[in-house]
């Protein structure tokens, strides 16, 4: 398909204003009940379901083993006491036998309970965290959350906040499981001895959690909830110090830092002062509720121990299974504070999944369906169809209505002033900015290799940097060396070691040198198509001149931005970017930085049936 390079014209529209983070307060509620379920069901009913089910039931098992200990000790407890108070020897020893029967099989199964509860949040975290990474960078997700104004923090989310759902979940589960067992186990017991204490019991835990909930429960959620956000934005504000640390040094930036990190840290501060005032009054009401239990049995069995009626045991029991009971009646009580954390931590966790996760991603769709999105096509090569971009979310026009073709062999320069669009282009070709309208024809990505003015460098060997973002490569070393030759760095790797030495490569090279490796790594690849962004700005003119003509002698497909005009000669064509949407064609041969003329397609212009290689083969 051969497109023309067509006239474009337009004003820039004014930039929309950034939408509001939407809050979201997560109560306990039938809404956070929903939220858990979003985020945990796939796990039990997808590929390992086997694997939970089988670990929860054995847990299940192991709980009723020990619930059934748990009431065999408090049955003996209240035997010894009333052999002690009888002052009968022989039942107050055989007592103590059983005890220590008992015992001996509930502390390995307390034990071992243990264990494998921790073993299955394990497993649980890996699985989730597989999944939420496979999402997270499928489609290039990691790039397009970095605009998303609503997701604060993506990666404190992947590695700590999975890490408390799954290993809280079971907890809690556990937690709920157990109480139920706890429940049914001694209210026997207890409804044995007093059905009047049975009542009480009843009452008593329903006025403490409707008290709990009521008074402490939302205000503790959104507590926590921004205490998690404010607390990893001042880990990121510690980390982006780290990672720009020369640039800050050279500026003396030190002061300006410091206020920054203070901000931040302020407001962690703040609010964890509001919550802690919270949790002060929360662990008042706690306290009393629980203390309370040390009296109210023995007040309600008093009578009946003094009148003879019954045992000191019983009471003793009686206590016990009272304790047991509440404690299951009144498990959100006693956990409030955890439990509000881990509600306020499903929210978040809810929130990436619905923009990261394969079965959520058409709700995340949906977020952008109102608003025109360039399309993309596959093509033989690369041609641009009445491409209009826009930023995300904002409505500014870079470009508007720009159509040409890049044939094999092609190589076009894009020049223009700061921030006119140059580098947002090369986003809207790679598929990271899809703001707009029109069409993008091109190979498939795999064909493509993107150079940035700054490479990045994994961890790693130098191996490892030559052949990324490939795992493996089939080039020999002597291969591997030829190409680090070729890229004029011929004692890279005996000066490093080897080539599968491992080095921090971005404070041993400097920045001339890693944008030769990342040259090399165009060499290892072999791409039909190079875009290159600035990839030589730290290269003497030499080295410049000596990469891009390896590079046009291999035939590769070229497109450049960059400002010198000694890189003119490498290029067939000049794609000049006016601002507010405007631009020219020129041949680079006729093209001059400092007053653009020649062969002109843009402004005011006509539009011509021209492609980039016909224009070549007419000027010729």
């Amino acid at each position: 398909m051969t497109t023309p390079i067509s006239a474009t014209a337009g004003a820039a529209a004014k930039e929309a204003p950034a939408s509001p983070e939407k809050r979201r307060w997560t109560p306990l509620s039938l809404a956070a009940w929903k939220q858990f379920i979003n985020v945990a069901k796939p796990y039990w009913l997808q590929d390992q379901k086997r694997t939970a089910w089988s670990l929860l039931l054995l847990l299940v098992v192991l709980m009723l083993i020990e619930t059934k200990l748990a009431v065999m000790l408090n049955n003996q407890a209240g035997e010894m006491t009333s052999a002690l108070a009888g002052k009968d020897g022989d039942r107050f020893w055989n007592s103590v036998r059983t005890c220590l029967v008992i015992l001996a099989f509930a502390v390995p199964t307390y034990a071992f309970y243990y264990y494998m509860r921790d073993l299955f949040a394990n497993k649980w975290r890996r699985w989730l965290t597989g999944r939420f990474l496979d999402g997270y960078l499928a489609g290039r997700k990691y790039y397009a959350l970095r605009s998303d104004s609503e997701i604060d923090n993506p990666d404190q989310r992947i590695s700590e906040d999975i890490n408390t759902f799954t290993g809280r979940s079971i907890h809690f589960l556990l937690i709920f499981l157990g109480s139920i067992m706890q429940l049914v186990a001694f209210s026997a017991v207890l409804w044995s001895i007093s059905h009047v204490l049975v009542g009480v019991l009843a009452v008593y835990a329903l006025v403490g959690t409707v008290v709990a909930l009521w008074v402490f429960g939302n205000p503790l959620i959104q507590l926590n909830f921004w205490q998690l956000r404010r607390e990893a934005d001042f880990r990121f504000s510690l980390m982006r110090l780290r990672e720009n640390a020369e640039s800050i040094a050279f500026y003396r930036g030190e002061a300006q830092e410091r206020a920054h990190i203070d901000s931040k840290f302020d407001v962690v501060i703040q609010n964890f002062a509001k919550l802690i005032r919270k949790q002060r009054s929360l662990n008042l009401f706690q306290r009393t509720f629980s203390q309370l239990t040390l009296v109210l049995p023995s007040v309600i069995l008093a009578q009946g121990v003094l009148s003879g009626e019954l045992e000191v045991g019983r009471a003793i029991q009686a206590g016990g299974a009272f304790t047991a009971v509440l404690g299951a009646v009144g498990v959100i009580v006693d956990n409030f504070e955890s439990l509000s954390r881990f509600v306020a931590g499903i929210g978040r966790l809810q929130a990436l999944s619905m923009l990261v996760l394969p079965d959520a991603t058409p709700a995340a769709d949906d977020k952008h369906a109102a608003h025109p999105r360039i399309e993309t096509r596959p093509g033989h090569h690369l041609a641009l169809e009445a491409l209009t971009l826009h930023p995300p979310q904002s409505e500014r026009v870079l470009i508007k209505e720009l159509s040409l073709v890049l044939k094999p062999g092609d190589a076009l320069l894009i020049t223009g002033d700061s921030g006119c669009g140059k580098s947002s282009l090369l986003r809207a070709i790679a598929g990271l900015w899809q703001s707009g309208t029109g069409v993008i024809q091109r190979p498939p990505l795999e064909q493509f290799f993107f150079l940035p003015q700054q490479p990045y460098l994994q961890s790693g060997s130098l191996r490892s940097q030559l052949i990324y973002p490939s795992e493996s490569a089939d080039l020999s070393d002597e291969q591997l060396l030829a190409i680090l030759e070729q890229v004029h760095l011929p004692l890279l790797a005996d000066r490093v070691g080897g080539l599968d030495a491992v080095q921090d490569w971005e404070k041993l090279l400097s920045v001339g040198e890693q944008q030769r490796l990342a040259f090399a790594r165009v060499l290892v690849h072999a791409p039909g198509i190079v875009i290159l962004d600035e990839a030589t700005s730290a290269l003497d003119s030499a080295n410049e001149a000596s990469l891009y003509a390896r590079l046009r002698a291999s035939g590769t497909t070229l497109v450049s931005i960059a400002h010198r005009p000694a890189v003119l000669r490498h290029h067939t064509h000049v794609l000049h970017l006016r601002g507010e949407g405007a631009w020219e064609v020129h041949d680079a041969g006729s093209f001059d930085f400092e007053q653009p003329a020649g062969q002109t397609r843009g402004i005011g212009a006509a539009p011509a049936p021209v492609t980039l290689a016909a224009s070549l083969a007419a000027a010729g």
